[in-house]
């Protein structure tokens, strides 16, 4: 049985809404930062507790609250009753194993898609990141608690360069899933380049190793596709939607968010057809090298026939040849021998068949 079956299996039997967290068991405590600013002022924190975020809700401010970590239940509970979050938007948010999906529910929208990025043996690690749109807040929850790629949307926050402090929460929460978008091609380049050396690999010397890359590189695809190629229906949604909360100078962007989706998603059916490709070639090189032996062999066996065939006759031991009486005979003969093997030789060489 799959992981990702084996974590669904928890939910099954219990009524639409349950609250449980499906996914990889964590004892780490939860981190709460919150950013509220406007145009002109800005504030950010740390907060010890969920209830300490409640005071936001209300305030004229845009507020951005990440939430790293979703498996202590009771936090997104109390949160989902101050907010007026849906039973089913929390469920789906402890679930992390959601296909990248987007839901209006009138006062917010919900967003769920995978965040990528490498650990340190080069290996695709995949994250679900669940955002909440409102009128005047965006909250992220981050199934892992090691980094995001949002640091460079905090940046711009801080520092109020460009348009960010002066737009909506939509505009924000473009910013989230656009710094997501483009992380995805840092990942794509750094398989590109794992690749690339696969490639030359599988020309010069391929091993059982090779072979052994080029399946998890597969494997590493196959989520890469399954985690990329909804969110174009997700941008789709955002774009051509007809939701109060997003405004039309944000759609303009998430068209081109759009169109980056779709370069991320070329990309990797690239590369799964390339990797297709690559175990053919595998295996005709294979074939190939085993060829070139099996030619050697037949060269050195289709020498020694005449050889075997003259050290048989005069192995036969019979009593009267007269070869045998020769003083020179055993010389001439090993003569011979050396000269039908460099005459086959030179044969073969000029057949092209060496």
């Amino acid at each position: 049985m799959s992981r990702s079956l084996k974590k669904r299996a928890r939910n099954i039997g219990l009524p639409p809404g349950t609250l449980i967290h499906v996914g990889e068991k964590r004892s780490e405590k939860v981190k709460i930062k919150v950013i509220d600013y406007s145009e002109m002022n800005f504030e950010e924190e740390e907060l010890e507790g969920i209830e300490a975020c409640f005071s936001f809700k209300d305030k004229p401010t845009m507020t951005w609250l990440n939430i790293e970590g979703i498996h202590e239940v009771s936090i997104l509970e109390r949160l989902g009753e101050c907010y007026g979050f849906h039973s089913l938007t929390l469920e789906d948010i402890l679930n992390t194993e959601q296909r990248p999906k987007m839901e209006d529910h009138g006062d917010y929208i919900y967003v769920v898609l995978k965040m990528l990025h490498s650990n340190e043996g080069n290996s695709v690690v995949i994250e679900q990141i669940s955002l909440l749109l409102g009128k005047n807040f965006v909250i992220s929850f981050q199934e892992g608690m090691e980094g995001d790629v949002f640091d460079p949307v905090r940046e711009r926050i801080r520092s109020g360069k460009g348009r960010i402090r002066k737009m909506g929460s939509d505009y924000l929460a473009y910013a989230l899933l656009d710094s997501i978008v483009d992380n995805y091609f840092i990942v794509l380049e750094k398989l590109g380049e794992k690749i690339e050396y696969l490639e030359e690999e599988l020309v010069t010397n391929p091993t059982r190793a090779t072979l052994q890359s080029i399946h998890n590189l597969k494997r590493e695809m196959i989520f890469l596709r399954r985690s990329v190629w909804p969110l174009r229906e997700v941008i789709s949604g955002l774009e051509r939607g007809e939701s109060p909360l997003i405004n039309d100078t944000t759609r303009i962007f998430l068209r081109d968010l759009y169109d980056h989706t779709v370069q991320v998603i070329d990309t990797v059916e690239t590369f799964r057809d390339m990797l297709s490709g690559m175990l053919d070639i595998y295996l005709s090189s294979i074939s190939n090298k085993m060829n070139e032996v099996m030619k050697v062999l037949t060269i050195i066996a289709t020498i020694f026939i005449p050889l075997t065939f003259i050290v048989g006759v005069y192995g036969m031991n019979f009593k009267y040849m007269p070869e045998i009486e020769w003083r020179w005979g055993y010389p001439l003969i090993l003569l011979l021998m050396a000269g039908i093997a460099v005459f086959m030789l030179f044969y073969f060489r000029r057949k092209k068949w060496l």
